[in-house]
């Protein structure tokens, strides 16, 4: 596995929280295509925020060999940073249209 095939493995996975979350909570749903978008920029934005803490795809790829225990914690990572910013998109957009 590449550093490159670890990002989309785990963006897919951040595609596949985003959606499981939207058909399991239908009030935080925005059908298919949009709960795929959040779920990519979900994914991407955890995977970086939290990737400073050493879950980034090359730590997980060091010196050529995966560590699997890293390589778990990325795909946790990714499906609930897709899950939790589809909460949060659909969140803010209800607060703006209160007023």
């Amino acid at each position: 596995m590449t550093e490159t095939l670890i990002s989309l493995v785990s963006i897919f996975v951040g595609i596949i929280g985003a959606i499981t979350t939207g058909l399991i909570f239908k009030k935080y749903s925005f059908g298919f295509i949009g709960n795929s978008i959040a779920g990519v920029f979900g994914s991407i934005f955890f995977i970086k925020s939290i990737g400073r803490l050493g879950i980034d795809p090359i730590t997980i790829m060091h010196q050529g060999t995966l560590n699997y225990s890293l390589f778990i914690l990325n795909i946790i990572v990714s499906f609930f940073g897709g899950a939790l910013f589809l909460i949060l998109i659909k969140k803010i957009i209800v607060k703006m249209n209160k007023t």
